[in-house]
């Protein structure tokens, strides 16, 4: 199976040195990074609002928690935003794609 690995960034310098150290690092077979959205969410009892980066990480199973980790290690945020989205279909070559280049 494979998934997504889902997170923000509030700059594009972090979601590139993600991307680049996943993909580098075969942890994942492709990143998008997304700018410019914008996130309203509830920190510490006030409404936050923020443009952030949006980062879709895409990788195989057995990688995931690797990747969680990994992304822990380079955000800059207290608390990041870090989700899996399972991969229920797709193009199946596309599916291979993702389960060939990671390791």
């Amino acid at each position: 199976m494979v998934a997504i690995v889902y997170t923000t960034t509030n700059n594009v310098q972090d979601a590139r040195k993600i991307a680049h150290t996943l993909v580098e690092e075969q942890l994942v077979a492709c990143v998008n990074v997304i700018p410019n959205i914008e996130s309203v969410y509830r920190w510490k009892g006030n409404i936050e609002e923020e443009n952030e980066f949006l980062i879709l990480a895409k990788t195989v199973d057995k990688n995931v928690e690797k990747t969680i980790d990994r992304i822990k290690q380079f955000h800059s945020y207290e608390l990041p935003d870090i989700v899996v989205l399972p991969i229920i279909g797709g193009l199946k070559d596309y599916l291979d794609y993702i389960d060939t280049n990671t390791s």
